[in-house]
């Protein structure tokens, strides 16, 4: 993302989870906060969605459904003693503002701007931030993640889960491992839920238009996919890291599970919803 500017994406991602509450009631994922944070009503959300490109309802779809994979992930963990929460690339995720979890600290990562951004939007829509809740800034390309939330008093020796949504395809293979080392060096029980994508010219032709069109739009505002993964190799990176549990689900998968009655076109290569657990 550029520097001193909010992550577009972040909003572009923020409004999908909006549209989702407004156009499909919420079925995959209900954020009663997803209009708010971004000062819309319902009425304003119909109107922008009413010619939506289809692409554009299978990534609202993508979205609303890798919020509830990680959710449903993170409250099974916290049924298994996980006492931490990491937001790794928060956005303007709500989960901290409307935490079900009494116990669960949770720790916000974002780049400084986008931040700071999201606080004036949060304070402009009178939502209020929880006593669980921290902020840690960070500049993925420019500072260390570890010494960041040590600061802001992450205790490494608690289960940690870590939610690591739409950002893994913006960064570099060398950022995207070193972030996977760190979360690997938490304690035992630590998970991590993240999304990735295998390489485009893999996915299918039926779907490779919809898969393309998201990447063109986000790389046409400055922030291109340039991460990809080959699924095979990528787990046994991650066992040799020391994540032997895993669940993967592909875009078949995804739309199996969470969408089974949308006639959206699949691969079994394209984006992907994974989670992991030291």
């Amino acid at each position: 993302m550029q520097q001193g500017v909010p992550s577009r994406t972040a909003r572009a991602a923020a409004m999908h989870r909006a549209v989702h509450q407004v156009l499909d009631a919420g079925r995959i994922f209900c954020d009663p906060l997803a209009l708010r944070i971004l000062g819309q009503d319902a009425e304003t959300i119909s109107a922008a969605a009413a010619r939506e490109e289809p692409w554009r309802r299978a990534l609202r779809f993508f979205i609303a459904a890798r919020t509830r994979f990680a959710e449903d992930a993170l409250a099974s963990a916290v049924e298994r003693g996980v006492r931490q929460l990491i937001v790794l690339g928060a956005g303007l995720d709500t989960f901290a503002y409307r935490n079900p979890h009494p116990d669960l600290r949770v720790f916000e990562v974002d780049h400084p701007s986008t931040q700071a951004w999201k606080r004036e939007l949060l304070a402009s829509a009178a939502i209020h931030a929880p006593s669980s809740l921290v902020f840690a800034p960070l500049d993925f390309e420019r500072q260390d993640l570890s010494e960041a939330l040590f600061a802001v008093g992450l205790d490494a020796s608690v289960p940690t889960f870590v939610s690591w949504l739409g950002v893994v395809v913006y960064l570099s293979p060398a950022i995207t491992w070193s972030t996977l080392r760190f979360i690997a060096s938490l304690a035992g029980g630590s998970q991590v839920v993240f999304d990735y994508t295998n390489p485009l010219a893999e996915v299918a032709p039926a779907a490779r238009g919809t898969v393309v069109a998201g990447a063109e739009r986000v790389a046409a505002v400055g922030e291109a996919w340039i991460n990809f993964f080959d699924t095979a190799q990528l787990h046994r990176e991650l066992g040799a890291l020391g994540f032997p549990a895993l669940e993967d689900l592909g875009p078949a998968a995804i739309v199996a599970r969470y969408v089974p009655s949308e006639p959206l076109p699949v691969s079994d290569n394209g984006p992907h919803f994974i989670h992991v657990t030291r």
